[in-house]
């Protein structure tokens, strides 16, 4: 039954994928019939939410066979990837979207830090009352991602070179720089010589002198590059009907009038929400650790890639994009940074952590649909 559903969801991908090569332009653009559309867009929407678990199961394999954190960093950058590619499908399918990225960093921002860590500390807390986790990590993750989050959705407003929330060239190309450099830094440390405060403190000794005697059992190779491969079999066809998605996302939003801030949110959802479920699992499981890395490694992974791929598509196409958040968006997001700062300050969480997020998430769904 499970190779059979390992093997199942690629086959349906790629199927969906030959479909769509022969007759999605027909499909999309030979019909105007919103019925058709909407039902073209639920069948691309949950093939990729399907293939994207496989994506998840492939990449949590790679995950125990590597070890911790190399193996979270394996899922955390497989999945930021197909956001990437989304983002960059809607971007190029769609010339007069220029807060599409933003949208879609915030609202990533805005599920994971409240709704997934909120739901995961209430669950957690639910059960254990009080879990610990490795709080080096997670001071780890925050110092990273508060700065690109501040430069990236918050600075651009607060800049002369041009009148609105984007960005004059030198700056995207210093900007996309420093996120590359800062974001390449944090991984080489968080694997290398600080790899142990990214595990269960009662995983693994921190001291990298003590580590060295506790090196895992020899990697299966031929097992290794099976899965791997596999790995980019699963992705690949999420990358390729991605540009599909987009059209048929684009044109829903501009016929039922729908805010454009929900582009941002439908992409967040459709990547993250394999990777928020199996956050919230290992959080039921009082692996608080691996949960928090795959939170947190997940907003540091979407800064880190998304913001310089943007702002290379921009230069190159020479497209506009806003990245400047609006007043209520900066509101919410300092308290979400503030928030998370306050919550990972300790090595326990209880479900007050969870409840006081859930309600900050509440709120960003509200100012969604009546800001």
């Amino acid at each position: 039954m499970h190779k059979t559903l390992t093997m199942a969801r690629p086959l349906l991908g790629w199927l969906t994928v030959a479909l769509f090569l022969i007759f999605g332009a027909q499909w999309i653009g030979g019909t105007g019939s919103s019925a058709i559309l909407l039902t073209l867009f639920a069948w691309l929407f949950l093939v990729i939410v399907w293939v994207a678990f496989g994506v998840v199961h492939e990449a949590e394999t790679l995950a125990e066979m590597l070890g911790e954190p190399l193996g979270t960093l394996v899922l955390t950058l497989s999945i930021v990837v197909i956001e990437v590619v989304l983002i960059s499908a809607m971007m190029l399918s769609s010339a007069g979207n220029t807060t599409l990225a933003r949208d879609t960093m915030y609202a990533v921002l805005m599920i994971v830090l409240n709704g997934v860590v909120g739901l995961g500390l209430l669950l957690g807390g639910f059960r254990h009352y009080e879990q610990s986790y490795n709080l080096k990590g997670a001071s780890a993750y925050l110092s990273v991602i508060i700065p690109l989050t501040i430069i990236a959705l918050v600075l651009p407003n607060f800049t002369t070179s041009t009148p609105d929330g984007s960005l004059a060239p030198p700056q995207a190309l210093a900007f996309s720089l420093l996120t590359i450099a800062l974001y390449g830094v944090f991984l080489w440390l968080q694997t290398g010589r600080h790899s142990g405060h990214f595990v269960a403190p009662d995983a693994q000794p921190i001291d990298p002198r003590e580590m060295a005697h506790h090196r895992p059992a020899a990697l299966d190779k031929p097992k290794l590059l099976r899965h791997f491969g596999l790995l980019l079999l699963h992705i690949l066809p999420i990358v390729i009907l991605s540009k599909s998605l987009a059209k048929l996302l684009d044109y829903g939003i501009a016929a039922t009038g729908a805010p454009k801030a929900l582009g941002g949110i439908v992409i967040a959802m459709l990547v993250f929400a394999p990777e928020g479920i199996s956050a919230l699992i290992a959080a039921r499981a009082d692996r608080l650790t691996r949960a928090i890395n795959l939170c947190l490694g997940s907003v540091a992974s979407t800064l880190g890639l998304t913001v310089p791929a943007v702002l290379a598509i921009s230069l190159y196409t020479g497209q506009s994009v806003l990245l400047g958040l609006p007043p209520s968006s900066m509101v919410m997001l300092v308290a979400t940074l503030l928030l998370s700062g306050m919550t990972f300050s300790s090595s326990r969480t209880t479900m007050l952590e969870g409840a006081v997020h859930l309600s900050l998430f509440a709120v960003f769904v509200l100012l969604v649909f009546s800001p």
